[in-house]
């Protein structure tokens, strides 16, 4: 009997399902599996310095990014300095502004490194110095040399050190596939760089806002070739690029300096464009299948939370709500810390208040102070039904979600924490200014 094209096309899709089900299970990165902080239910919802941490092990030099996490292994990545030091929380980056203006970019080179380590216990497995180097620009104090996270499809780890332009792909083994120089750049008042990688579909994707010279590129993961590029008339932006999959397509978000631009991942072509949302971002979006959420709030100004719906296409504008805009409400965007969705609401913390708004009008059902929130830079994650929000001294505040605020209670850690937590299949990664914690029940 002929076999019909319509049964061999079924036969292939039926082929390719496990297989993109898989990439998609392997893909770890910033904010998750999915990028949108929305963790796995059976996480742990309670920790502290005595309970339900699995191990501690100390993390050499300075970073801020997110640890990510494939199989057996965990990719850390790190600036290793020749005395050590590492990033300062925000009272004491405060206090050492007035020596930081004076100062210059430093005068001995970092040693920028990958780490990995084992899930089940954190012992070293291996660790590759990519590149011993100057920075050209000197950072904050508060901020590192380290605060792009990496990205694993679990064949390949991605690594990107945008204070020295440096992309580079290993296998898992710590062997060095490829090496991409892309150039280091000033940014905005010399904060340093913070734009994690994303990854989808054999395409790496890179967002550089700088002050120099600001672009977006997509690298083939195989070799490390420029697929597409566009360059932005932009100034300096510290949020990541996402990967939106919602129900009619994958898109690739980036929130610019008072520009949100959607593109076609493969070939870079803009689905639409949306300006006028404030300044610099800080933020990352957060999406479910049928909207995505971000917005920007400046030091003296708090920007709209703004839902864009899937299938937007074209230039948008705040006052065009309809079939592309959602919704836009006024003065409710999120500061440092990246929202988060969950059951149909949206919840924003800024300034140690959290929102939570309907997803599908953007209506806010309430507005909460939470106790010792207003040093928050990790972004917020959920599972289990909860909300989580982590501040830097290492209390994570937990919320039930519902229409209702309802705190659930706090658990702590010590330390110093502005990198956003992180998963291996049924653990948290807590990443400190010096440890790397793995809290699991």
């Amino acid at each position: 009997m002929r076999t019909s094209t319509l049964q061999l096309a079924l036969v292939g899709i039926l082929v390719a399902l496990p297989q993109a089900r898989s990439a998609a299970q392997n893909t770890s990165q910033f904010r998750g599996p999915s990028g949108n902080g929305v963790f796995s239910d059976s996480l742990p919802d309670s920790w502290s310095n005595s309970t339900n941490v699995a191990w501690t092990v100390d993390i050499p030099g300075g970073g801020w990014s997110s640890p990510v996490a494939a199989a057996d292994r965990i990719f850390v990545t790190t600036a290793v300095s020749s005395d050590d030091t590492g990033p300062k929380g925000f009272g004491e980056g405060v206090q050492s502004m007035g020596s930081f203006y004076r100062s210059k970019a430093p005068d001995k080179p970092y040693s920028f490194e990958v780490h990995c380590l084992s899930s089940s216990d954190g012992s070293v497995v291996w660790r590759k110095p990519i590149v011993t180097r100057k920075p050209s620009y000197k950072i904050h104090p508060s901020n590192s040399y380290a605060t792009e996270s990496p990205v694993t499809d679990g064949q390949s780890v991605f690594a990107y050190f945008a204070a020295v332009g440096v992309v580079v792909c290993m296998d898992m083994e710590g062997e060095q596939i490829w090496s991409r120089e892309l150039g280091a750049y000033k940014t905005g008042n010399d904060f340093g760089t913070g734009s994690s990688l994303a990854l989808t579909d054999g395409k790496l994707f890179v967002q550089c806002d700088n002050e120099e010279k600001s672009f977006v590129c997509a690298l083939d993961t195989q070799t490390g070739d420029e697929v597409w590029r566009d360059d932005r008339v932009a100034g300096t932006s510290w949020s990541s690029p996402v990967i939106w999959k919602n129900r009619l397509r994958t898109e690739l978000i980036v929130c610019g300096s008072g520009t949100v631009t959607s593109y076609e991942p493969s070939s870079g072509t803009v689905f639409w464009r949306l300006p006028g949302t404030g300044g610099s971002y800080i933020a990352s979006p957060t999406f479910d299948e049928n909207r995505i959420y971000f917005g920007q709030s400046g030091r003296n100004s708090r920007g709209p939370l703004v839902a864009i719906n899937a299938g937007a296409t074209g230039h948008l504008t705040l006052d065009s709500i309809g079939d592309s805009l959602a919704w836009a409400e006024d003065s409710s965007a999120p500061g440092m810390c990246s929202p988060v969705v969950l059951d149909g609401r949206v919840y924003v913390l800024s300034r140690g208040i959290l929102s939570c708004h309907d997803a599908t009008t953007g209506e806010r059902l309430y507005r909460e102070r939470l106790q010792n929130a207003s040093s928050v830079t990790a972004s917020l994650w959920a599972a289990g039904g909860k909300i989580f929000t982590l501040n830097e001294s290492g209390e994570t505040s937990v919320i039930k979600s519902g229409e209702e605020f309802e705190l659930l209670g706090s658990n702590s850690i010590d330390g110093l924490f502005w990198s956003t937590p992180s998963v291996t299949q049924s653990a948290l990664l807590i990443r400190g200014a010096g440890k790397l914690y793995c809290v699991a029940n």
